[in-house]
């Protein structure tokens, strides 16, 4: 081959990475935008440009033709075009089903079901799918990642770029009750859900690479069908939770020790600081504002107030700090 010829064809192919790699980013960036309420849909499209990119850089390198053409009578190719004569390429589906894609079985049955799911909403406004489809979106962004690096070496990764994947943060149990509070699926998706998992063996339906799932939820339904979240809560002695293996975590809920005033003093008294009084405590904790929530030092229970122990521990260093007044 002219070597005019091989430098155009790995601009190309570079072009293309390139341009693989920036959707693929946009689709992160914007699925983890609070601002943005249309992020699946938008996410979605996004990823199958990056993937459709990326596997046309690839057959590209391969020297494998991947426009669609009709074989003429006499064996030669008539590449098929648009309206306008441009050249047609493979789409998505039509690189993950050729014989040489590189791309494996649970991968690419991630990828068949976002652009399904792409057909099925493309028509159809929809909402609530954020959340109860991110165990797909976040396996779909993690094979990416593997991949691109894969194929085109470890300097095209999209993860030295991200902070986060798909909206991983720290969880206070105020996320944990929000993560609860959704809704039922759109019946349509909810429906093509059912019929795209039904036809999963139980082994490709629990591959991470399909959906990847960190953590568990108490779940109301557990079958094929049904809506899956990257972040899940089971009860940590739960027969799930105690077969779980390490690609998963569980998240264990503990009632935190409550002490009353009374309890509090005796505690200082008895570690050594015997002027410590309930008066004391009550001047304490009013001057320090204590049962303001921000703070997190207690909690009302009916019309008792109860000190957590981070209280405890914040008496016992003004004791500590003030002792010739209390010993």
């Amino acid at each position: 081959m002219p070597a005019p010829r091989k430098r155009l064809l790995k601009s190309v192919k570079l072009e293309l990475v390139k341009k693989s790699r920036e959707a693929a980013l946009a689709a992160v960036q914007i699925f983890n935008n609070p601002a943005i309420t249309f992020k699946s849909e938008i996410y979605i499209v996004m990823m199958v440009i990056a993937w459709t990119y990326m596997l046309h850089a690839h057959y590209r390198g391969k020297k494998i033709e991947y426009r669609h053409y009709d074989t003429l009578a006499n064996g030669r190719k008539k590449f098929q075009t648009t309206a306008k004569g441009a050249h047609k390429y493979w789409e998505l589906e039509r690189c993950l089903n050729f014989a040489q894609s590189p791309i494996d079985k649970d991968s690419a049955n991630n990828l068949r079901f976002l652009i399904t799911l792409r057909h099925e909403i493309e028509h159809q406004m929809t909402t609530r799918i954020d959340n109860l489809l991110s165990a797909r979106f976040q396996a779909c962004c993690l094979n990416y990642n593997e991949y691109i690096k894969k194929l085109f070496g470890d300097q095209h990764g999209i993860d030295k770029h991200l902070s986060f994947s798909l909206q991983f943060a720290s969880l206070t149990e105020a996320h944990v009750e929000m993560l609860a509070e959704h809704g039922e699926l759109p019946k349509h998706i909810e429906s093509f859900i059912e019929g795209f998992d039904g036809n999963l063996s139980e082994e490709e339906f629990n591959s991470p690479r399909f959906a990847y799932r960190v953590l568990f939820v108490p779940k109301t339904a557990n079958n094929k069908g049904q809506a899956d979240q990257v972040i899940e809560f089971v009860k940590a002695d739960s027969e799930l939770a105690n077969a779980v293996n390490a690609q998963y975590a569980v998240i264990k809920e503990t009632e935190r020790d409550k002490f009353l005033p009374a309890q509090i003093v005796k505690i200082m008294q008895d570690q050594g600081f015997p002027g410590f009084n309930l008066h004391a405590h009550t001047q304490l904790w009013k001057a320090s504002d204590a049962k303001n929530p921000k703070h997190a030092f207690g909690a009302q229970v009916v019309k008792q107030w109860y000190w957590y122990k981070k209280w405890v521990d914040a008496v016992r260093t003004y004791c500590q700090k003030h002792s010739a007044k209390f010993q």
